[in-house]
């Protein structure tokens, strides 16, 4: 939502008229095309960034492969680290030249979307190094712990592996297992010739 704040307000309002007598469009950051081209990239860059990753996270569940789930939040911790210097220097270079701009007639028109522009930069850094810290913590989590159904398994790891349920529904008071491999197993088989060769 910021970035479509940033570059919206910069393409609407912050391109205008030196005077009346000027048909030109000119930045209204001190006259810098640079300053506004700037900032319509990366509000764009990260706009576009977000519906990627959103739908990343929509069918994250259902990437099976270990690697690429790793892959996938390591992408994403480095998008939102590159992103975060992005609208880092973003914030600085508008305010910067936001501060050299002269106030004209044309300026005053433009000074709201300007500063609006600045402000939601600066919070589009805390938002991305928010990001770029949720997935480094997703990382040291380790991506392939959503695999593994937790309540499937006791706490206590010395514990014994639960046994297969019965399908019955019927609580039986006689819980009668018999232990696994320890029958004897004879030399010969009932039932079964040794071949002759």
């Amino acid at each position: 939502i910021f970035s479509i704040v940033v570059f919206g307000s910069i393409v609407n309002e912050c391109y205008v008229n030196k005077d009346s007598r000027d048909p030109d469009l000119h930045c209204i950051f001190n006259e810098n095309e640079s300053a506004c081209s700037y900032g319509i990239a990366v509000g764009i860059i990260a706009f576009f960034g977000c519906i990627f990753f959103f739908i990343v996270d929509l069918y994250f569940q259902q990437i099976s492969s270990v690697k690429d789930r790793k892959r996938a939040v390591l992408l994403d911790l480095g998008f939102s680290g590159f992103l975060s210097f992005l609208w880092f220097v973003a914030f600085c270079f508008l305010a910067n030249q936001w501060q050299r701009t002269t106030m004209s007639k044309g300026v005053l028109q433009g000074a709201d979307a300007a500063r609006a522009a600045i402000t939601f930069s600066f919070f589009s850094i805390i938002v991305w190094v928010a990001l770029a810290v949720k997935a480094l913590q997703r990382y040291r989590l380790g991506t392939d712990m959503s695999l593994f159904a937790t309540d499937q398994f006791a706490t206590d790891p010395n514990a014994a592996y639960p046994g297969y349920p019965t399908g019955s529904g019927i609580e039986s008071t006689e819980t009668y297992q018999s232990p696994p491999f320890t029958e004897t197993l004879e030399a010969n088989p009932k039932g079964y010739q040794v071949p002759a060769y």
